[in-house]
């Protein structure tokens, strides 16, 4: 059992230093608590899924970048998440589109793995 995510649930990315926010955008008819539930492609940076304040990994161009210029001392930059792909784990179907639940989970192309800490609902749990 697991609960749908809605807009305004909150994510995180492994090398973020603070939460995100999830908005839906490729479903706005299907509807939780008055909210609209996520899907799958709900993944395009900076639209559906918010920047994790500052990114920590060198992985970034702009983090290695900072970093050599502070001699080695890691020094975080602005995040832009990077999300490769589609999100995952989408096992219910509502209005035939995959639909986010706490277990989904996408990838950012500076290998980051961005989880859902809190679904925005939480009346509607599905199985």
């Amino acid at each position: 059992m697991s609960q749908l995510i809605v807009t305004g649930a909150s994510c995180k990315c492994s090398f973020g230093m603070t939460p995100g926010v999830i908005n839906a955008t490729n479903n706005l008819t299907v509807l939780a608590e008055s909210k609209p539930v996520c899907v799958m492609a709900d993944a395009a940076p900076g639209v559906n899924v918010t920047p994790f304040g500052m990114c920590t990994t060198l992985s970034n161009p702009q983090v290695a970048a900072a970093t050599a210029a502070a001699m080695g001392v890691l020094t975080p930059q602005p995040c832009m998440p990077a999300i490769t792909g589609t999100w995952t784990g989408g096992k219910v179907l509502i209005g035939g589109k995959p639909c986010l639940t706490m277990e989904s989970t996408c990838m950012c192309a500076y290998g980051g793995v961005i989880n859902i800490v809190n679904p925005g609902q939480t009346n509607v749990i599905v199985s």
